[in-house]
């Protein structure tokens, strides 16, 4: 049975907004958050960052995790080359 473009069309949108209603894996949250830090992020993404089903405090504590993570790399970093340089 064939079905016409736009019913094809209408077909691949209803099930995208199926998709927006799962729970996003950890694995997407987390390069979301990195995304976040660097500045890039596709609209896309963005879009189903904010759709999916979840909590804005699971996007709050990703980013609270990975901003200690990297203050701790940039003072371990600092005072690695600080020690090495002998200042």
């Amino acid at each position: 049975m064939d079905h016409s473009p736009q019913e094809q069309a209408d077909s691949a949108t209803e099930q995208e907004k199926n998709n927006t209603d799962e729970k996003l894996p950890l694995k997407h949250i987390i390069i979301s958050v990195l995304a976040a830090a660097i500045g890039v992020q596709s609209k896309k993404n963005q879009e189903k960052d904010f759709t999916a089903k979840g909590s804005i405090v699971t996007y709050i504590v990703a980013g609270i995790i990975f901003t200690v993570v990297f203050v701790i790399t940039v003072i371990a970093v600092v005072k690695s080359v600080l020690t090495h340089t002998g200042i």
